[in-house]
Formats: structure tokens, C-alpha cells, sequence
């Protein structure tokens, strides 16, 4: 993943979809989909009965791909050899998205492993804070060169952000309101104000922008300020309403690039 910032510095889109929905064995499709429709990254998200940083559409996904038996076995499972494909390898770079607590059951050395053998490059974990990482967790996560990436938001002291640029590799996740997400609507001023004071700090790791950006416009605005940004919610929308097939998928693509 590091490579990636180092080939490409801007408009970098990192797409968001849950494991396991809207169907159990639709994760390498939609995985190979996005590929193909030339996103920057993706985030797999990691389906949790609880998932607090996450509005309703996001929870509902979550809920859906539950009851259809996804689990992080199961979804080891899924990526198992797609790196390695002879005929469509999966190239783009692999994010998981989650929460600590089925990390913790699932066992932290056996995921980070598994997380290697399967080609995953880095997590986001919104409910692990840096420092609990730092103390109990990033030795193991680094002798598997597993990235972990850290979030900040307008609430984030300056000294906190430092610190946290400081402890990281890969990117930072900005937040960017205090909101969980599918629920803000637009880039107020207010936010403007934000990524204008996190651009002028100058930090060390290039920074994608979460939370809200769900069309051209938002996408266009938060590219101004940041490396690029993330879409969420908007994609879980489209595949409910659209289905997986790899067309439809570039068309999101499409109408959020365009």
C-alpha cells in the first residue's frame, strides 16, 4: 500500500463495501469489480453486530451479511488465493475495516497471519485506541506487515495529531465530522475549516478524507484538501439498488470520478 501513495499523490478513491452482502459469496466479485472500474484502494468491511462509528445503512449491511453466515473465517476463506490468481489476480491494495472485539476472539497473531497469507495489506480498527495499540498489539502487527491506520477528527488535539502521524504508515483517516457514517449531508464550511487546518500542518502521511463522500462534488472538495477520499455508504446504497455485476460497479465508479 505504501507504494501506491509514492506512485500517486492525488485523487486517490478508496471504496468501502461489507463482506458478505448483499450476498455471502459476493466479496471477491465486487473485490474484482472495483479493480476493475480503477479504484485506488479498498476497504472490506468486516461485518460486526455492534459497529458504533457506523449509521444505518452501514449497521444494516452489517445485520444483512450476518444473518447470511459471514465471519472473518469465512472471509479469510474468500480471499484465499486471490492474489495469486493465474488468469485475474487481485492487485489493488486491501484494507479490512472493523471493530476490535471480533479481532480479539478471532485471536490477534492468528488474524494478522491470516491477513498475510491472504494478501491483506492493513486494518482500521475506529474502537482500538493508538496508544492500547502501540502498548499490546503493533509489535505482532508489524512482524506481519499489517498496517494499521489510525483516524482523526475535528476534535483531535494538534498535539494528538501529531502524535499520530508520528505512529503511523500507510495513511490517516480523516473523519470528517463528528458523525458516524451515511449521515452528513455535503462539505459544510465548518469542514472546509478543518481540512484547511490539517493541510496546513503538513504531516507526514497522506490523509483520506471518510465520512460524507458520496458523489462528484464531495469527492472533487475533499481532493482539494487531502490525498483523496473515502466512499462508504453511498456504494453499500448502489448495491442494494444496483446488484454486483462489474458494470454497475463501474458505473458508481464512474459517476464519482467523472
Amino acid at each position: 500500500m505504501t507504494s501506491l501513495f509514492a506512485q500517486k499523490s492525488e485523487r486517490l478513491l478508496n471504496v468501502y463495501f461489507t463482506a458478505g452482502y448483499p450476498n455471502l459469496n459476493d466479496t471477491i466479485t465486487i473485490l474484482r469489480g472495483l479493480q476493475e472500474a480503477g479504484v485506488d484502494l479498498v476497504e472490506i468491511g468486516m461485518p460486526y453486530s455492534d459497529p458504533v462509528a457506523d449509521g444505518e445503512t452501514i449497521q444494516q449491511s452489517n445485520d444483512h451479511a450476518l444473518n447470511n453466515g459471514m465471519s472473518l473465517k469465512t472471509l479469510f476463506a474468500q480471499l484465499a488465493g486471490c492474489r495469486t490468481d493465474a488468469e485475474n489476480p487481485i492487485t489493488v491494495p486491501i484494507l479490512l475495516m472493523g471493530y476490535i472485539n471480533p479481532v480479539l476472539q478471532f485471536g490477534v497473531e492468528n488474524f494478522c497471519q491470516k491477513c498475510r497469507e491472504v494478501g491483506v495489506d492493513g486494518v482500521i480498527l475506529p474502537d482500538l485506541p493508538l496508544d492500547l495499540f502501540l502498548d499490546e498489539y503493533a509489535s505482532t502487527f508489524r512482524r506481519y506487515g499489517i498496517l494499521n491506520v489510525n483516524l482523526i477528527t475535528p476534535q483531535t488535539a494538534e498535539a494528538r495529531i501529531r502524535f499520530t502521524d508520528a505512529e503511523s504508515d500507510g495513511f490517516i483517516y480523516m473523519v470528517s465530522s463528528a458523525s458516524i457514517t451515511g449521515s452528513v449531508k455535503g462539505v459544510s464550511d465548518t469542514m472546509k475549516a478543518y481540512f484547511e487546518r490539517i493541510q496546513g500542518m503538513h504531516l507526514r502521511n497522506p490523509r483520506l478524507i471518510g465520512f460524507g463522500i458520496n458523489n462528484h462534488e464531495t469527492f472533487d472538495t475533499a481532493s482539494q484538501y487531502a490525498n483523496g477520499a473515502i466512499v462508504g455508504s453511498a456504494f453499500i446504497r448502489h448495491l442494494s439498488e444496483n446488484g454486483t455485476s462489474a458494470e454497475r460497479i463501474r458505473a458508481f465508479v464512474e459517476t464519482i470520478r467523472s
